[in-house]
């Protein structure tokens, strides 16, 4: 007999998904509150650890900026002149006219992209997603082009709110384009990334023409789009700080929705997460805190990739120890990265952008080929469960199929049974 199916199976078949879920999630918190004396207590030395370590680099690399440059001073001289800007000598006067905010920019700008780049990862749940999918290092770029080439602009302070505009725009257009549902059959994190690539090459081939047919946009455009600290100033610092600041609060209280949403769109969504919601303020989150970092610095890339990998490295994937954590190493990375350019070419230097490009660039390439070897070897895995499980089901079909033939009506007469049975029949003649 076909069993009969009831209307009622597929709501049944949820509601005991949703009861899994649930299960999974109560089971995986029971376990963590247990485990906080153990490997719970070992995470948390870890992240106190790992915590106090960047701490100290930061503040030596702090010191370090102040005496680098194309002159150099002694560390206590450098102190001194820190922390006597009253005073009338050149370390006071060079230290707060151009370190201090070099090194104030390198803090806003490292923590901002890092962080950014943690909350891309974790939106897309793709660990090579970096802030720039957004669209937000593109509109930023376009609306200074813009600025510049059509309409004059060249106040730098003009070009920080120009900045910050374009890429909020860019990302807002990212974001409301992504969820327009064309694609029933695509999730919709696949669909916000495709939008944030054409969205970027859009902005590029604006800026491109702008800037093939304008000199003084070329001109600007040219040294704002590697990435620079050089020449900042506080003002400029403390026009991004408020937008920074946003940023972090959202992003602190977004933990908890997108640990949820690690777990499938679907399943936060069985858990009570708001999908939407919590991706749009992610969004919102991101596009705060790496606008106002390329329009204090311009475009500087992979800090937001290379920075939440190695803290994972160093605490594991919870976003509540990431998080923190990346908002400590992001500057430690810049920062160095800006003085290392200063160092290597001494009198002269390198952006920051193109430093941490040689150190991003090869990160990336381990990155995927960690990535590409690991679905490789789960592919086999999968490969070879699916050939041990034919080979156990081999016997058993074997045996099943043979005795379905021993049980099938003789025809004709050729051996076995049948010949049995013929020459019982020419004896009974």
């Amino acid at each position: 007999m076909t069993p009969q199916t009831s209307p009622s199976s597929g709501p049944a078949v949820s509601a005991a998904s949703l009861a899994k879920i649930r299960a999974l999630s109560a089971s995986s918190d029971a376990v963590s509150g247990a485990s906080s004396g153990g490997q719970g207590g070992k995470s948390i030395s870890r992240l106190a650890v790992a915590l106090i370590i960047g701490g100290v680099l930061l503040v030596l690399l702090c010191a370090l900026s102040f005496t680098v440059g194309s002159r150099l001073f002694t560390l206590d001289r450098s102190i001194d002149g820190f922390l006597h800007p009253e005073a009338n000598t050149i370390e006071s006067k060079l230290i707060w006219a151009k370190r201090a905010p070099r090194t104030a920019a390198a803090l806003l700008v490292g923590a901002a992209l890092a962080v950014s780049g943690v909350l891309m990862q974790a939106l897309s749940r793709n660990p090579l997603a970096e802030p720039g999918l957004l669209g937000v290092n593109s509109g930023a770029a376009a609306s200074v082009v813009v600025g510049v080439g059509v309409f004059g602009v060249s106040s730098p302070f003009v070009q920080l709110w120009l900045a910050l505009l374009g890429s909020g725009l860019a990302a807002a257009l990212v974001f409301v384009m992504g969820l327009v549902d064309s694609k029933p059959n695509l999730d919709s994190t696949a669909r916000l990334v495709l939008t944030g690539v054409a969205v970027n090459a859009c902005l590029g081939t604006i800026t491109g023409i702008i800037t093939m047919f304008n000199s003084k946009a070329f001109d600007s455009h040219r040294f704002w789009v590697v990435g620079s600290l050089e020449n900042r100033t506080f003002e400029q610092v403390l026009s991004a700080l408020p937008f920074v600041a946003l940023g972090l609060v959202l992003s602190f209280m977004l933990i908890g929705p997108l640990r949820a949403l690690a777990l499938g769109e679907d399943a936060a969504a069985g858990l009570g997460v708001p999908v939407t919601m919590v991706r749009g303020a992610t969004i919102i989150a991101i596009m705060a805190l790496c606008g106002a970092a390329t329009a204090v610095a311009g475009p500087i890339g992979f800090v937001g990739l290379v920075v939440p990998h190695v803290v994972r490295l160093l605490v594991g994937s919870d976003i509540a120890r990431v998080l923190p954590l990346s908002l400590v190493y992001g500057p430690v990375l810049v920062l160095a990265s800006d003085i290392l350019g200063r160092v290597l070419v001494m009198p002269s230097e390198l952006e920051v952008g193109i430093v941490t490009a040689f150190i991003g660039a090869p990160v990336l390439m381990v990155l995927v080929l960690r990535l590409s070897t690991g679905a490789r070897g789960a592919k086999k895995g999968r490969m070879g469960s699916k050939a041990q499980a034919h080979d156990e089901a081999g016997p058993a079909h074997v045996s099943e199929h043979g005795a379905h033939r021993a049980h099938r009506p003789v025809v004709g007469g050729s051996s076995g049974s049948t010949g049995s049975s013929s020459s019982s029949g020419v004896s009974g003649l």
